[in-house]
This record gives structure tokens, sequence and C-alpha cells, in this order.
């Protein structure tokens, strides 16, 4: 049996991010770019207006009331193609292109302005209201580097710099097999009291599509070795194959059998954790395989805790062990095993005094639990008592 720590190394820190593929700027929110992006443009290209207001030479302005013939306009998209000259100047709208010979633009509260002239009484200040060509970025100029992870502002910024596609690390395809004869669907019109509902099947797609990655299977097999032989064969093409279940060694666990029968090299099976010690993780080829417990709380956890730091690894996201950040603990804490112990827990308490409430049970079957709460408390090996208000490792998720 290894640790948490040696599984996680195992699982997440010798992987490395797939292929590459080039996608449409607008559809790379949650992608890593495999590539620098350079800026096609340099952003503004021109000296452009910061507000609305007339264009001047600085040098006419005295700060004394100076009258200005007014000989044209510069809007959004459609520029004042002359020069403007001394005394003169030009209407300008915000996002204008400032005309040649024009270094200052008088906003309009300041401005008489008359049919064919204006008159101010501003000062000369070279520059004022406008952004200077490139104030942005300058073409050729890197914009985003490789490795950055594609938010709503990071695809902005592509698409100013005049990037349609861009080069990103492929989303793993990932196939989910829960295992079992006593599984039923929830769509079912009436249950058995032998039945139990695939639960765990539901909660680990939505944990997987929270990622990004790309689902391309969701099914179930009854414990015979031939089903789950043929639904481990026909999914041979995913990145990951996610099994539910039947991963110990009981007389009906056939599992282990089926992924070795089909190619798999078993990496290890047991990890020193609670919930969720019988953990299978190996690989077939290039595929990754992670058998999770069938108990719904320990398949969270597992998923948690190592699946979808995998899709993160293999997307290029950084994927640090999950460690967890130190909140004071609402109540005593007895002292903890030999594994290390994920408790279920809520935070309490008003803004600025919360705390941690670890659920009055942790069994790990108990979905009602798991869904009242927002995190684990993280236990360490042969940890002793911990008093209340004291400062204990919590995962949110």
């Amino acid at each position: 049996m290894i640790t948490v720590e040696q599984a996680f190394d195992r699982i997440v820190g010798a992987a490395a991010p797939l292929t590459t593929e080039k996608v449409d700027v607008a559809k790379a929110s949650g992608r890593v770019i495999a590539a620098p992006i350079a800026a096609r443009r340099s952003q503004p290209a021109a000296d452009m207006s910061a507000m609305d207001g007339y264009a001047v030479l600085s040098s006419d302005l005295t700060g004394s009331s100076t009258k200005l013939k007014l000989i044209g306009e510069s809007a959004a998209g459609h520029p004042y193609g002359k020069t403007v000259k001394k005394g003169e100047v030009v209407r300008i709208f915000t996002g204008a292109v400032v005309p040649n010979g024009a270094d200052q633009v008088v906003i309009q509260e300041n401005v008489e302005a008359g049919h064919l002239s204006i008159e101010t009484n501003v000062a000369a200040q070279s520059g004022a209201n406008i952004r200077p060509m490139g104030i942005d970025f300058l073409e050729k100029q890197t914009v985003l580097d490789a490795g950055t992870y594609m938010s709503a502002k990071s695809i902005g910024l592509a698409a100013s710099a005049g990037q349609a596609q861009l080069m990103v690390h492929r989303r793993p395809r990932v196939a989910i097999l829960s295992t079992g004869d006593e599984l039923a669907r929830p769509e079912k019109t009436s249950f058995s009291t032998f039945d139990t509902v695939n639960s765990s099947g539901p909660q680990i797609n939505a944990l997987i599509e929270e990622t990004g990655a790309e689902i391309c299977f969701v099914g179930q097999a009854g414990d015979t070795l031939g089903a789950l032989t043929d639904a481990i064969k026909n999914n041979a093409d995913a990145d990951i194959l996610v099994t539910i279940g039947g991963v110990s060694v009981g007389d009906k666990d056939f599992v282990q059998e089926a992924l070795k029968a089909e190619g798999m090299a078993l990496d290890f099976w047991k990890v020193a954790m609670r919930p969720g010690k019988p953990l299978i993780f190996g690989k077939r080829d290039s595929q990754y395989v992670l058998g999770l417990p069938g108990n719904p709380a320990s398949a969270f956890v597992c998923a948690l805790l190592f699946l979808r730091p995998l899709i993160d690894k293999l997307m290029g996201r950084p994927a640090p062990f999950p460690g967890g950040v130190k909140i004071p603990v609402a109540t005593d804490l007895q002292a903890n095993g030999s594994r290390l112990h994920y408790m279920r827990a809520r935070i309490i308490g008003a803004p600025g005094e919360r705390m941690v409430d670890p659920a009055a049970s942790q069994d790990s079957s108990l979905l009602t639990v798991l869904a009242q709460c927002d995190g684990l408390i993280i236990r360490p090996i042969d940890d002793g008592p911990v008093s209340a208000g004291s400062l204990v490792p919590f995962l949110p998720f």
C-alpha cells in the first residue's frame, strides 16, 4: 500500500500534456495554449482619442480664451484624412484616429462650439486625452506565453492581437464505466429492493465536465469477466478509462482481472487513505486507467484527488498536489490512524469567522452527507487529537 503523495506522483507527476490542435479563439475557454501568441498588429494601430472632443495643436492653446477654426471630423472607423494646421481643430470622438498634426484632444466639456469654430481656455498639454499607438501592445510582441490558461480575459487579448485560431493542448477523451449487477439507472420506472441506483457515474461525469475534458463514453457493465472485458475493449481509444466499483478482490470483483486481460500494466491498487483505499492505477499503452471504488464518497474523493489533476496535467494546466488551505476547525477531532483521512465537512460561521465543521457520519455510502458538505478536512497519518479552533488543512470542492 502506497501513500497518497506517492499515488499522486505516479498518476499525475509522470503524466505529460497531450498533443496539440488548433481551435477557434472564441472556443478556447478552459484550454491551455501550446505555443506563444504574437500580435499581428499594434494596439492601437495609431494614436487614438480617449475622449469625445476636439483634436488640436497644443501650441495653439494659451490657457486663456483661444478661438480655432473647425475643419472636419474624425470618428471611430472614419478618420480625418488631412493634416491639422496651426489655428485649426477637428471634431473627434472616442476611439477615432487622431489626425496628423494634432497632438492634444480638448474634451468637449471644455469647449464652446460654434458652427465653424470653437473657443476654449484650456492650457497646452501635449498628449492629453490621447492613447498613443502601441500603448497596449506592438506588432510581433508576444502577448501570451505558452502554457497560458485561456479565460475570457486572455481570449479577448488573443482576439485583439489578430489571432483567430490558437494552438492548444488536446482535451483528453474520457470513458466512464460503472460496474456491478446491482446497478440500476436513475430513469428506471420502479426499483427493486436489491437495486442500487448508479449515482457515481453521473457524479464523476459532472466532475469531468467541469474540467473541460471530452467525455466519449458513459455506461455500465455487469459483474462478469466477459461483460467487463468487452466494455474495456470497446474503449481502447479513450485517453483515460475510468472504472467505478469492483476494484477489491471479492469473488465478484473482476475489474482488475478484466483490465489485465485487455493489456493494462498495473502500477498499484491500494492507497493509504480513507475513503478510497482500493484504487487501481495502470496503463494500457498510452491510455491511463483509474479504477475508482464503488462507494459514492470514495469514488468522488479519489476523482477529486487524482482524476481531476490528471486531466489538468494532460490539458497542460498546472496540477499541484491538492494539499488544501488552513482553516480553523469547529469541533475537537480524535487522533487519526494509519491512513490519510479525508473528512467531509461544511463551512460555517459569518464572513471573517469561517470554520470547518466535520459531518457527524463519515460513512462513504452517504450521498446526503457529501451533498451537504463544502470540502474535505485532511487528517495526516497518525495525527494526534486536534482541539476546536486549531487550524486544519481543508480542500474545498
